[in-house]
C-alpha cells in the first residue's frame, strides 16, 4: 500500500514547502494517462517506504493541477524532484529502474553524517582539528563511505599536522571502487597531503643556505619544499621559480614539478597560482 501523499494547491506548500524543512519531499509529478507514470508508481512506493523517516513522497496529477506543474516547468512525465528546504535541489524525468531511483535518492538525499561534517567544518574554521576529526568520527560511525565526511577528514588530518595520515586516506579514497564525486577536490587534497609529506628540517639553515650566491639549486629545492610542507606556498613558489629560471632541467624539471604539485593544492580559483603560472610561462618560454 502506497504512503505516499496526494497534494495539490490546497496542501502543496504545507506538505512539500514547508515539510522539506525538516525531511526531504520527493514529489511524483504524474498523470493518469501517462504510461510510464503507472510504471514508475510502484517502485517508488516501494523505496519511499525503506527510506520512511529520511523522505516524504508525494504525487501531484499534472492534469488537475497545471498551474504548480507550470510554476515548476514540468514539461515530461514523470517528473520527480527532490524539495529541501522549499527549493528544488535535484531532478530527474522519465520511468528510471529501480536501480536508478535508488542512485538518484543516495546522491541527491542530504546524508545522516550532514549534521557532524557540518559541525566538523566549523570547527576547522575556528582552528579546532582535533575536535573536527571527533565529529568526522561520529560521521563515519553513522555513514562510512560518507564522501563528504572523507574528504573533509583528509583536510583535518592536514590542519592536525598529520600529514602522512592525510595522504594515506587521500590514497584509499582515490582507489576505492565507487568513483569519487569530488574529484577536483580529492586532487586538491592529495597535493597538499604530498606537500605536507615532502621535506623536513630546520627552516633557518635551510633559508641561509637558499639565499647564498651564487644561486644553489638543491638548497632552494630544500627550502621551498620544507615551506610546502608548513603551507608556506608563496615564498616556495618564489624559491622553486627562482630554480626554474637558473637551471630548468635541475632535478628532472623539479622546480617546475614542484610549482604544479602546489598549483593543484591551491585549486583552480587561486589568485597566487593564477600570477605564478604566468610567470612560470614567462620563465620558461623566455
Amino acid at each position: 500500500m502506497s504512503t505516499a501523499i496526494t497534494v495539490d494547491r490546497t496542501n502543496f506548500e504545507s506538505v512539500v514547502l514547508g515539510g522539506s524543512a525538516t525531511t526531504p519531499v520527493l514529489v511524483d509529478f504524474w498523470a493518469p494517462w501517462c504510461a510510464p507514470c503507472r510504471a514508475l508508481a510502484p517502485i517508488l512506493d516501494k523505496i519511499a517506504a525503506e527510506y520512511a523517516g529520511r523522505v516524504t513522497l508525494a504525487k501531484l496529477n499534472t492534469d488537475e493541477e497545471q498551474e504548480i506543474a507550470s510554476t515548476y516547468g514540468i514539461r515530461g512525465i514523470p517528473n520527480c524532484k527532490l524539495f529541501v528546504n522549499g527549493r528544488v535541489a535535484d531532478e530527474f524525468t522519465g520511468a528510471l529502474p529501480e536501480s536508478g531511483v535508488r542512485d538518484f535518492l543516495a546522491r541527491a538525499l542530504p546524508s545522516p553524517a550532514a549534521p557532524h561534517v557540518a559541525a566538523a567544518s566549523g570547527r576547522l574554521a575556528a582552528g579546532d582539528a582535533e575536535g573536527a576529526l571527533a565529529d568526522l568520527d561520529r560521521a563515519l560511525a553513522i555513514a562510512p563511505d560518507d564522501e563528504d565526511a572523507l574528504l573533509t577528514r583528509i583536510d583535518a588530518l592536514l590542519a592536525a599536522g598529520r600529514g602522512q595520515e592525510a595522504a594515506d586516506e587521500a590514497s584509499r579514497l582515490a582507489a576505492r571502487r565507487q568513483p569519487v564525486r569530488d574529484e577536483r577536490r580529492l586532487a586538491q587534497l592529495a597535493a597538499r597531503a604530498a606537500l605536507a609529506t615532502s621535506a623536513g628540517g630546520d627552516l633557518a639553515s635551510l633559508a641561509k643556505r637558499a639565499a647564498a650566491t651564487p644561486i644553489d639549486c638543491a638548497a632552494k629545492l630544500d627550502y621551498a619544499n620544507v615551506l610546502a610542507a608548513q603551507g608556506d606556498y608563496e615564498p616556495a613558489l618564489e624559491e622553486l621559480l627562482a630554480v626554474v629560471r637558473v637551471d630548468r632541467a635541475f632535478g628532472d624539471d623539479a622546480g617546475r614539478k614542484g610549482m604544479l604539485t602546489i598549483f593543484e593544492a591551491l585549486g583552480p580559483d587561486s589568485d597566487l597560482a593564477r600570477r605564478f603560472r604566468r610567470e612560470l610561462a614567462a620563465a620558461i618560454n623566455r
